[in-house]
Order: structure tokens, then sequence, then C-alpha cells
């Protein structure tokens, strides 16, 4: 009987694995298109397509629109308003949503003014404004729905040369930058998360939001800390380490490919992967990057900044050891790789012919 089982395929000695996976990756990202995509209730437009691909390849610290998924313990998930309750706790509110700032820099006063409308849309009230500007240092000062504020003045910390403590002059330059403090101030929520709202998934409804705070999420106890996921790689290297972030860059640009229905084999995505992340930290491919650190002057010269790399090579007396593809290209050799690698040796033994 035959066994159902796939046998793998091995790759042969000295395949071009490089090359193969830049032209199957590379050849479909020419049909990609630069349209951004509307992610269903982030009010967003996260970028998918070419500009999503460069973000992943390029190892940017945050992307340009970050989004989060928060999945719900089961207890919470079954249910919509379980879940929007959830998600209501979860969306940052700062004291300038709520509120009108307003500084006057003749009395050097701070008045924050309570949006009694826009309060009850965001399910706020009064009382946590107040909480969340009292963590100020200053005299505060209750008259309906205002909040007067005079900043205290700041104290200088005494040298060992001075005996008494110099107090520094509040200036209208620092009431400007406190009343900015102030509208930043967290009201509720997590700093980072964002428009959170509630997407019904398989069999359970789970939480989608703008942002990447994955350990804020986390401290919420409905929330399962197992199952979040951000699309901001460096968060996910930061937090759960290189092996995740790795997982993390295939699932991104595999997610990529899938959406222009372009069919690039797992495999090539997973060398780029592998290559990003093999040396313990997350690496772009680029001049500062894997093709800004190869061991060749030439193929360094060869992608970007070939003046700089050539002097530089010609200063510290770089040695071109020609191991490269690049590098044999430039210089019209037989390329090390599939049967250029291989070097035949023959003894020819010397027959008499009778």
């Amino acid at each position: 009987m035959k066994s159902n089982k796939k046998q793998s395929v091995k790759i042969p000695a000295f395949e071009a694995v490089g090359v193969v996976c830049a032209q199957s990756i590379g050849e479909p990202g020419t049909q990609m298109t630069m349209r951004t995509f509307h992610f269903a209730g982030v009010a967003e437009h996260v970028p998918t397509g070419l500009p999503r691909l460069i973000e992943i390849v390029d190892a940017k610290k945050e992307p340009k629109k970050s989004i989060i998924d928060i999945y719900l313990k089961s207890s919470y998930a079954r249910s919509r308003p379980e879940a929007e309750k959830i998600a209501k706790e979860l969306a940052s509110i700062f004291v300038s949503d709520v509120a009108d700032v307003e500084d006057d820099l003749e009395t050097l006063t701070i008045k924050v003014t309570f949006n009694e409308k826009d309060g009850k849309g965001q399910g706020v009230t009064f009382a946590m404004v107040k909480k969340a500007i009292e963590s100020f240092t200053g005299e505060i000062k209750t008259d309906g729905n205002s909040i007067t504020i005079k900043p205290a003045k700041e104290v200088k910390t005494p040298k060992k040369s001075d005996k008494e403590k110099k107090e520094k002059k509040m200036t209208a330059k620092a009431v400007r930058k406190l009343s900015q403090k102030i509208k930043d101030a967290l009201v509720r929520g997590v700093r980072g998360i964002y428009k959170a709202v509630v997407i019904k998934g398989n069999e359970e409804y789970f939480i989608r939001a703008g942002g990447f705070n994955v350990l804020g999420a986390c401290e919420n106890s409905a929330v399962d800390s197992k199952r979040i996921y951000t699309n901001n790689i460096k968060e996910i290297e930061r937090i759960y380490g290189i092996e995740a972030a790795r997982n993390a860059i295939v699932r991104e640009i595999k997610e990529v490919m899938d959406m222009q229905k372009l069919f690039v084999d797992i495999r090539h995505i997973m060398l780029i992967a592998d290559a990003m992340t093999y040396a313990g930290s997350l690496k772009s491919i680029g001049r500062h990057g894997l093709s800004g650190e190869k061991v060749g002057v030439l193929g360094r010269a060869a992608f970007e900044e070939t003046i700089k790399h050539l002097i530089n090579a010609s200063a510290f007396s770089e040695e071109e050891k020609l191991i490269g593809v690049t590098e044999n290209i430039i210089v019209g050799q037989t390329v090390p790789v599939g049967t250029g690698k291989i070097k035949l040796v023959m003894k020819a033994k010397n027959r008499v012919q009778k």
C-alpha cells in the first residue's frame, strides 16, 4: 500500500534560495496596488498592499496606523453588551475630549470647563475629570462645571553652597506647557488604545482598536492575554521576544499577499522573516540593515550609497573575497551558487595506445 503522507521536498545543495525568494515576492509585488484598505469598525485607514509591505520589511518602529485585536475570556466573549462594556473601559479618553482647556497668561491660571454633552456620550463624569486634574500640583478651585488651576511655583533643589531653597518664578511658558499636559491627562481607559469597537468573530466577539498598548490591555481581567495581537511588530518583539516577532512578520506579509489575491509559497516569506530576525533582534532589509551589512564591498556598493562604500573600503584597506552573487556578476565571474559552486578536478592518466 502507498502511504498518504506527503514527502517534503529537500532543496538541493547550493541552491540560490535568496534569489528565488526575492524573485517570488518581488514579481507579485509589482502587481500590488498603492491603495489602502478600510478595516471594519476602526475609523482609520490601515495601509495594505505595497505601503504595508514596505513598512514590514523596513522594520519601522511604529506602523503608520497601528491596530490591536483584543480577545476576551469566554465568559465575556459570548455576549455583545459585555464586550462593548470592556471596549468602553479600554478606550482612552483624555481631558481634551470632554472639556475645554484654556490658559490665561495674564493671571497665569488654567481654566478647565467640563462639557456635559461630550461627557455623557463618552460615559465620563465631572468627578472623573477632577480626579485626573488633581494629580497636577497647584491651587485648584471648583466652580460648577469648571475648574481653575493656579500652578505651584517650582522649587529649586539647593546645592551644597546654597543655604536656602530658591523659588522659581512661574512664567507664561510654564503655564502653556502645563495646560498641554492637562489636555493630555488620561481620564479613563488605557493610554495608547483608542476608538475600540466590538467585532463578531468565529462564534465569539472581540475588540479591535487603534493603538498598540499590549501590556496596558492585559491589565484588564476580562482580556485573554494569550490571544492578544497587534500589527506593530516592534511591540511584539519588545514584549514577547524575537521568535514571536518572526511569526508576526510571516503573518503580516501573508495577510498583505492574500488581501491582494497574490499567492506566494509560505517558505519564501519564512525565509525573509528568518533573515530579519536570525541575529536576535529585528533588522530591516535595506542599507541600514541586511543589505548594508553584506560582507563584500562590491555587494554593499551595488545596492545604495556606492561612493561611500568604495571610499570607506579604500580608506580602511578592506578585502573583497568575491563570495556573494552580486560581486561575481560585477567582475564577470561564475556565480558561486548551484553548479557554479562545484569545482571538478580530474586526473588524466596517460594511456599508451597500442
